[in-house]
């Protein structure tokens, strides 16, 4: 039970914050989203309040000295307020740290499979555009795309509310209500009987979808120390990628099979369980809302209303700085600008090859709507060469960077986004000539590939150095600013996909989307060059 006693070092992890290496601990993972950890807004309120120092400003040299006064602070920063309550030493077994394995994998279990699921229903329906819109007798080919993309519109919008709730209320009862939520929009999708109706559900479905996706990170930094925690993510990794080329697999087969409106039926069947799963199996983690907790009940037991969790803060607050705080970063900050943009288009392209592919390998090859769903390997072969490159590269940068006079952060992580950025124009070309001149099928698929490879690529090392460029508290607000604007756009470009394609033809089509992502590179250049001197001024 917690005491009233105080410890010197209450959060003995909240100085390596500081660490450069501990970065992928509360690095944002994956596309649209993404997974922002809260933790680190956390951390950073309660280490402003024991006033701790913050990081050097960027560009600044790394220096692990330590001085006597620094020692002292840390002595006696858990002096400074009586009334603030923490865990009880570091072997508290409430601390979700402290958990037995079988208990946190109870939890990361549900999250996972929330997460594959999710991920699934967000493609499944691309191989079945085509039957979506006859038979709902929708001729628009402007809008036919945005039934696979409004989705990610949804997630967008699902993070900006769910975000700031889970941060007041914790995350676990927004997983089981997210999740029940889900279900009836799947069902009510597979239901509809009009285009704009299905359009509405699948926004709703997008929406509430979004929050084993905008958490679970947040979850895996909870639970596990850091050492086990890039094993949980490789797996969340896996199953997200996974779900998102595995959709449309499926899908294509199913749509064959029985009919567009089974995509839903079958997403909402599998996940139907997952609420009362989640009542008995999910417990809260977010040590902030566990604290609060714990703080309300000694307060109830002691009689000492001033009892506090160290990171206290108003709902309204929580609001401003989740929703708020990222828009102005974004609007005056060039780095989150401009790179937030390069990431956001990109993805845009290929979200828009994505949702027209259907469309484009039935007219030129005569696929069937399964033969066509099959295609979609060549998007997950491309994620993961992508993912094993950043491997290969991360480790052979470091011995080239060394003895300069560069943060080592900042060149590894801008390199490696200028070398990615050739990856997407050269498949887009390979595909719109391939799919043009009806070249043999492989050769537009590795051109899929190619893009999926190079968007991934692009996403998670642009994160990376976003993340090193601004104040360690924007960390959060920026990389909610990436992964808003990045739906929003994943969900308008695809609109002018079949327009762009009936105009030019797919060979200029695509070669049109090849130079824009060409001219994207322009970017990561610049701030290569010219990077330090901006993050000195902003």
């Amino acid at each position: 039970m917690a005491t009233l006693e105080v410890y010197n070092n209450p959060v003995p992890h909240l100085h390596n914050l500081n660490d450069p290496s501990l970065e992928f601990a509360y690095d944002s993972e994956e596309d649209h989203d993404a997974g922002i950890s809260p933790n680190l807004s956390t951390y950073t309120s309660v280490r402003q309040s024991l006033d701790i120092q913050p990081q050097a400003p960027t560009g600044a040299p790394v220096t692990q000295e330590r001085t006597a006064h620094d020692s002292e602070k840390e002595e006696g920063a858990g002096l400074a307020d009586p009334n603030v309550i923490f865990w009880d030493g570091p072997e508290d077994p409430e601390n979700p740290m402290n958990w037995s394995n079988s208990f946190k994998w109870g939890n990361l279990v549900v999250i996972l499979y929330m997460v594959f699921v999710t991920r699934l229903a967000s493609t499944m329906l691309a191989p079945g555009v085509p039957e979506v819109m006859a038979k709902l007798h929708e001729t628009s080919s402007l809008l036919a795309p945005f039934v696979v993309s409004v989705f990610f519109l949804g997630e967008a919008f699902g993070l900006l509310v769910l975000l700031p709730l889970s941060q007041i209320y914790g995350r676990r009862w927004i997983y089981i209500i997210s999740n029940i939520l889900f279900i009836i929009f799947t069902i009510a999708c597979g239901v509809s009987s009009n285009f704009h109706m299905l359009i509405g559900f699948r926004f709703l479905q997008g929406s509430a979808g979004s929050a084993s996706v905008t958490l679970a990170h947040g979850t895996i930094t909870d639970l596990m120390p850091l050492k086990k925690r890039v094993s949980v993510q490789v797996i969340f990794g896996l199953l997200y990628g996974a779900g998102l080329f595995l959709g449309p697999v499926t899908g294509g087969f199913l749509i064959q099979a029985k009919g567009w409106q089974w995509v839903f039926y079958l997403t909402a069947s599998s996940t139907g369980f997952i609420p009362i799963l989640g009542f008995f199996l999910l417990s809260e983690t977010f040590a902030p809302v566990l604290l609060e907790r714990r703080a309300a009940k000694l307060r109830v037991d002691t009689g000492n209303l001033d009892l506090h969790s160290p990171s206290t803060i108003l709902p309204n607050e929580v609001f401003r700085l989740s929703i708020v705080r990222p828009i102005r970063l974004l609007l005056t900050s060039p780095i989150v600008l401009f790179m937030s943009l390069y990431v956001a288009l990109a993805s845009g392209i290929f979200c828009l090859l994505l949702s027209t592919m259907t469309f484009v390998l039935k007219e030129r090859y005569h696929f069937s709507t399964g033969i066509v769903g099959l295609t979609y390997i060549g998007v997950g072969v491309g994620r993961i060469v992508g993912q094993f490159f950043i491997g290969v590269f991360s480790a052979y940068l470091p011995n080239k960077a060394e003895g300069k006079l560069l943060k080592l952060e900042h060149y590894i992580s801008i390199t490696l986004t200028v070398l990615g950025g050739f990856w997407m124009p050269i498949g887009l070309f390979m595909y719109g000539w391939g799919t043009e001149k009806v070249i043999h099928w492989i050769v537009p698929l590795i051109g899929t590939a190619f893009v999926a490879a190079g968007l991934w690529h692009n996403y998670k090392t642009a994160v990376k150095y976003i993340i090193r460029a601004v104040k360690i508290e924007d960390n959060t607000s920026a990389t909610t600013a990436i992964i808003v604007l990045r739906p929003v756009i994943d969900a308008i470009l695809p609109l002018a996909g079949l327009v762009i394609y009936d105009k030019l033809g797919l060979g200029w089509g695509n070669s049109l989307l090849g130079f824009i992502a060409l001219a994207l590179i322009l970017i990561p250049v610049i701030f290569k060059v010219y990077g330090e001197r901006t993050n000195s001024k902003y």
